[in-house]
């Protein structure tokens, strides 16, 4: 049983257009969400991969140098294709993604649900963003609005961050974060003088559970101070842990909506990703007050459950519409969903 008064898919594969004309679109989803001037603003994270064919190869998409898209074709006999998402070499242990993503801006009103409009791509730039960029969040702070994305080269999963005032035109900032940090939300506000962050470092040493941490900054760009914050209790959160959706500011503290995935059933494969919760002090935010003890989102929607890697509900932006929150979501990394929650219903379920 999971906390959602509804759900519902908002758009999918089929709904965009390729970004070259070399490619088919695989996937529109993890969205960084917002509210700007009576508008829904999405920043969707969009995967394509080759549509050409060669027997015996695969292909394996990429940015070069001027932000030019290249294939590399492959020999099937060196690849090990257990994973959907990613290849990795034989012999060897180095990997290589299936597919690239960029990032798109979609909008429409908040009273004409009809459709999208489309706006301005951000294809990747940089070395550090040659396989790609992904899983965007979005912060208004101080009238600026600020995302933090995945930027991903051969030298790993980075954090960047960007910056925009209407979401026509962008400025990047660079790696934040560098590898391997992923799944990084800021705070809309300052918080002892200083911004905060959320962000999840992974090792392949396993000392614990996967585990969220904190970071603290004076300008946005040079983090510190980092601490762990809370690790995966739950069987359906042992495998990964990371902040979903940027913190939301309420009376009871700061709500943080984070994802978590328990174990795969089977050697190459992807385990059940669900949604959880937590409270944190609004004026410390390393004081965790309440969690929550089972999922408030489990995929059981046929586009949560069927897709390019099945059984994944990825929250990864939250609209406070006072007794209701609308939590925007990747599912099964091929469309993008929304979900409703009472907002009380919803803290009650934390302990």
């Amino acid at each position: 049983m999971t906390l959602r008064l509804s759900a519902q898919r908002l758009l999918g594969p089929r709904d965009l257009r390729p970004s070259d004309v070399r490619f088919d679109v695989i996937g529109a989803f993890n969205p960084g969400a917002v509210r700007v001037d009576g508008e829904i603003v999405l920043l969707v994270r969009v995967a394509e991969r080759s549509r050409d064919n060669r027997p015996g190869f695969v292909a394996l998409p990429r940015y070069g140098e001027g932000a030019e898209a290249v294939v590399d074709w492959v020999h099937e006999a060196d690849l090990d294709q257990s994973d959907p998402r990613v290849v990795r070499r034989r012999p060897g242990r180095l990997v290589r993604l299936t597919s690239v993503s960029h990032l798109r801006v979609l909008r429409r009103s908040e009273e004409n649900a009809s459709g999208w409009t489309a706006g301005p791509v951000l294809l990747p730039e940089s070395p550090s963003e040659e396989y790609g960029l992904e899983d965007p969040r979005i912060t208004e702070i101080e009238g600026r609005y600020w995302i933090t994305y995945v930027a991903v080269s051969r030298h790993g999963a980075a954090t960047g961050l960007a910056s925009t005032s209407d979401f026509v035109t962008f400025e990047r900032h660079g790696v934040i974060f560098p590898p391997e940090n992923k799944d990084v939300v800021l705070f809309p506000r300052k918080v002892q003088g200083r911004y905060v962050a959320l962000h999840r470092p992974t090792t392949k040493t396993e000392f614990c559970r996967p585990e969220i941490w904190l970071s603290r900054s004076p300008d946005l760009r040079h983090w510190g101070d980092h601490e762990p914050l809370f690790r995966g209790l739950a069987e359906w959160e042992s495998d990964r842990i990371g902040a979903g959706a940027p913190p939301v500011e309420l009376d009871e503290g700061w709500l943080v909506v984070y994802h978590g995935c328990g174990a795969s059933p089977g050697l190459g494969g992807v385990g059940v990703y669900c949604a959880g919760a937590v409270l944190l002090d609004r004026d410390d935010p390393a004081r965790l007050l309440k969690r929550g003890g089972a999922p408030i989102m489990r995929p059981v929607a046929d586009y949560e459950r069927r897709g390019f890697v099945p059984n994944v509900v990825f929250p990864t932006g939250l609209i406070d519409r006072g007794p209701t929150l609308t939590a925007y979501y990747g599912a099964a990394d091929t469309a993008v969903g929304s979900a409703e929650f009472s907002s009380a219903t919803l803290l009650a379920s934390l302990h």
